[in-house]
């Protein structure tokens, strides 16, 4: 009867699908990933991408893999090492099918423009939920991985970070002379 009255008065009625594995909720895409202090594990929840995704930790001297969505176990965690409190951690996907990497953070570090991963912090305790999406459908289904020892932020890390002590004291000490060399030329 109820599904009658909703059809009468002209609304679709949906089942609910339950994902077997989770994914972080809408709103929460282009956020940074960074480290809370000490050590890093990554756990691969899971994914329902019909193409063949690889996930990379980028790193300065070479990225490195961490887990593939078609051949990795649901439940398989890797050791990322140990990061100081506010250090970004970008991850990759790199599609294997047609050759596009998308990244975590801002949608202006793909290739498209748009933001391919969604960052919850807190998804259990202590623990951050990424989601990507590797260009297709847009439910950032594709590859889920949690990360403890790491939370999301909504700025730049980098802009974030404040100076150690010394450099500030040695900016300040600049800025200084700058406005005594200023004084004396008009003297």
């Amino acid at each position: 009867m109820l599904k009658t009255m909703l059809f009468t008065c002209g609304l679709i009625v949906a089942p609910l699908v339950a994902s077997a594995f989770p994914i972080a909720p809408a709103g929460t895409e282009g956020l940074y990933v960074v480290a809370t202090g000490g050590e890093v594990t990554a756990t691969y929840e899971g994914n329902s991408a019909s193409w063949s995704n690889d996930l990379y930790l980028v790193q300065t001297s070479g990225d490195v893999f961490l887990f593939n969505n078609h051949a990795s176990s649901v439940g398989a965690s890797v050791v990322l090492g140990t990061f100081a409190a506010g250090t970004e951690l970008i991850f990759r996907l790199f599609v294997n099918n047609n050759g596009n990497s998308y990244y975590t953070g801002p949608g202006s570090r793909n290739w498209d423009g748009q933001a391919h991963a969604r960052v919850q912090t807190d998804y259990m305790p202590g623990t951050t939920l990424v989601s990507f999406e590797d260009g297709g459908d847009g439910a950032f289904n594709d590859l889920s991985f949690t990360f403890t020892g790491t939370s999301a932020v909504e700025e730049d890390p980098g802009s974030t970070v404040p100076l150690p002590a010394g450099a500030a004291l040695l900016v300040t000490g600049l800025a200084g002379l700058a406005g005594l060399r200023r004084r004396k030329g008009k003297a």
